[in-house]
């Protein structure tokens, strides 16, 4: 059985997401210190002015803190601001509105811990999607072995390192015209673009 380490995050990459689609077992970190500027609580999108970075913030001290005790804050009305952000960008999309029903909430009701709002979002996504990941959360750090392929830095927000499972193809996307294909996006951009079709992308 092949099992993916991941990090957990908030409305994932498409590479993420392939990995939730090919592996028969994803195992999702949640005893790792928490680091800024990662998909942990941040997703990029495309927009009319070019790639937009929405971060959920997050309630931290300069201790290290493991991400699953991570708090959710409610800094700057950000649900708002994302929510906002996602209508302007997809609302010309071929399928925001069929799936806008089902996303809305996720901007409305509140979560405590950043590790349980992913996670309900993840589970959303995969029902959108039309795929059924085993999944399963680690019960500590998880360290490196032969029978698990870790992509938890390889997947990673700034510093993306090489994987070549991962091919980057091209899909139709609102404005490809203005700025061309812009590769590795949040799952929303595969699934506002490509509706029922993403689950043949992945």
């Amino acid at each position: 059985m092949s099992t993916a380490l991941l990090q957990t995050t908030y409305f994932g990459p498409v590479q993420w997401y392939q990995k939730l689609y090919r592996y028969d077992h994803c195992l999702i970190e949640q005893y790792d210190s928490f680091q800024k500027q990662t998909y942990r609580n941040r997703c990029v999108i495309a927009t009319a002015n070019g790639l937009q970075a929405l971060t959920v913030p997050v309630e931290h001290s300069d201790e290290k803190m493991l991400t699953k005790d991570l708090r959710i804050s409610d800094h700057n009305q950000w649900r708002r601001v994302h929510w906002n952000a996602l209508q302007s960008a997809y609302s010309e999309s071929p399928f925001f509105e069929y799936y806008a029903d089902d996303l809305h909430p996720f901007f409305e009701q509140k979560y405590t811990f950043l590790v349980d709002f992913n996670e309900n979002i993840r589970q959303k996504i995969c029902e959108l999607i039309d795929m059924q990941p085993c999944i399963s959360y680690t019960s500590d750090f998880s360290h490196h072995t032969s029978d698990i392929t870790d992509f938890r830095d390889i997947i990673h927000a700034k510093h993306p390192q090489p994987d070549p499972d991962f091919e980057l193809k091209a899909y139709w996307q609102v404005f490809q015209h203005k700025h061309g294909f812009q590769p590795n996006l949040s799952i929303l951009d595969l699934l506002f673009c490509m509706g029922p079709e993403s689950i043949f992308y992945l």
